[in-house]
């Protein structure tokens, strides 16, 4: 997905981040002006226009100033991350307002792909238009702009308004009744379903964006992932009453709604209809499994380490060229704590999914505790012993290590700690608080969301559980 004015071939792999890093000529105080830009135009889509964009760019751990890209890019790699791309010069010429723009549109870029992932209907001309279309009257309106942003007095990509009117203009010709622009644009498929009614559709020009020429990484599976963690994200927010989350998730659940079986199924695995007051009826939809899941995947990310290949590095050097060093496999394995509160009703299926959650994710070594007062270390399946009061600050002490439990102090250093209770104690500021995540049951205290500082905190429902179908789980 890029964005811009012209394309051109990379000049070098764009998911290669060091020789991105190295392909950066543009001088000093130009790259910390575009960073500067680009900040606050992230800054700005977390705090107004778009908590979509803000979360999704969120789990771009990579955001490069490159000249490789003529504009900007957001490159979804195989290995299961994504990249924002983007040339300092091209930000440093656009300004505050056109960066936000350009960001937004990449941002919608990678949703349209992960909604509309039939490889047929990506593959029509036609709908490329009627995605450059859609997108940037989405961004006229969201970011409240007149135009589109200017670029040495040309705009820089699509306008919705000139494409309307050309398609009015075609239809009259041939004596058909064109739709008003309101109608035109009222959903994605509706700009692509009009354009089609056109004796000759327009197909957008290949210096309009980037995209359209320029092979950029983009593999579906990672755009799903990173997708779907964006709009879980910007879901939770909404139902915890952020009013702009809210707005944007229900323009885009209207935009997307006539578009396929699997965009409906999405949109259902999600949830996103109790938005609109309405339930699903097809599966179960367990917030705080969703949410644990995409905390977790964030905070045990593997790591990378350095490694010289000494076959492939004998061959290199044979061949007069300068050796390298690969990545390969995690640094270690991550380091989970889960800390199960037996001083109250506790429900076993929660502990047995939080079981199967950890069996499924590779690389992780898990320590299990129950406690009260006290902490009491167990193997899942085994005995679990508890029933006194409650106290975070056992737990505290002992992952920690200033406590022994039986002799012996916790010789982990966990990368994450959960705590599942009902938070009813007296709240506790960890060591390192930022990896600690609470999941609070149903009539529980869910003090450590508004704690200093915050923290990771979600409620868990303890009704009926059925573990998701295969066909839930169909991208």
């Amino acid at each position: 997905m890029a964005y811009g004015e012209r394309g051109r071939r990379p000049v070098v792999d764009l998911a290669d981040r060091r020789a991105l890093g190295r392909y950066r000529p543009a001088g000093p105080e130009v790259v910390e002006q575009a960073r500067r830009l680009k900040e606050a135009a992230l800054l700005d889509f977390g705090l107004t226009e778009s908590a979509v964009a803000s979360w999704l760019y969120a789990k771009c751990h990579h955001q490069l100033a490159t000249t490789a890209v003529d504009t900007a890019a957001v490159v979804a790699s195989g290995d299961g991350t994504c990249l924002l791309l983007y040339n300092p010069d091209f930000f440093v010429r656009l300004g505050l307002d056109g960066v936000k723009f350009v960001l937004f549109h990449e941002a919608r870029h990678l949703l349209q792909r992960h909604l509309f992932a039939d490889p047929e209907l990506r593959a029509d001309p036609v709908f490329e238009t009627a995605t450059e279309v859609s997108i940037n009257h989405v961004a006229l309106v969201r970011l409240r702009r007149d135009s589109l942003p200017l670029l040495d007095g040309h705009p820089t990509g699509v306008d919705p308004r000139v494409i309307h009117a050309a398609y009015r203009q075609d239809l009259l010709a041939q004596g058909l009744e064109p739709v008003g622009y309101d109608e035109f644009t009222a959903t994605d498929m509706t700009v692509y379903g009009e354009l089609k009614r056109m004796r000759h559709p327009p197909v957008a020009a290949r210096r309009v964006c980037v995209r359209l020429t320029t092979e950029v990484p983009a593999d579906q599976e990672t755009v799903d992932e990173v997708s779907s963690s964006a709009l879980l994200n910007a879901l939770l927010a909404a139902r915890r009453g952020h009013p702009g989350a809210e707005r944007e998730l229900l323009d885009l659940m209207g935009r997307t709604e006539d578009a396929s079986e699997r965009t409906a199924r999405i949109w259902g695995r999600l949830g996103a209809a109790a938005l609109r007051g309405e339930t699903v009826r097809t599966r179960t939809v367990d917030w705080w499994q969703r949410w644990l899941a995409d905390v977790l995947g964030s905070k045990l990310r593997d790591g990378e380490r350095l490694v010289y290949p000494k076959k492939r590095g004998a061959l290199l050097a044979a061949l007069g060229q300068e050796p390298m060093l690969s990545r390969r496999g995690p640094v270690r394995d991550k380091v989970l704590v889960i800390a199960y509160d037996t001083s109250g009703s506790m429900p076993d299926r929660v502990i047995d999914w939080l079981t199967g959650l950890v069996g499924r994710i590779d690389g992780v070594e898990a320590h299990w505790l129950s406690f009260d007062a006290e902490v009491m270390p167990f193997e899942p399946g085994g005995r679990v012993l508890g029933g006194g009061g409650t106290d975070f600050r056992a737990v505290a002490d002992y992952v920690e290590g200033r406590t022994e439990v039986n002799g012996r102090r916790c010789e982990a250093r966990p990368d994450a700690v959960v705590m599942l209770t009902d938070g009813w104690a007296p709240p506790i500021t960890p060591a390192e608080p930022d990896k600690w995540i609470w999941l609070i049951t149903e009539g529980g205290n869910d003090w450590p969301e508004t704690h200093s500082p915050p923290m990771d905190c979600h409620r868990v429902t303890t009704g009926s559980y059925r573990p998701p179908s295969a066909q839930d789980q169909d991208r």
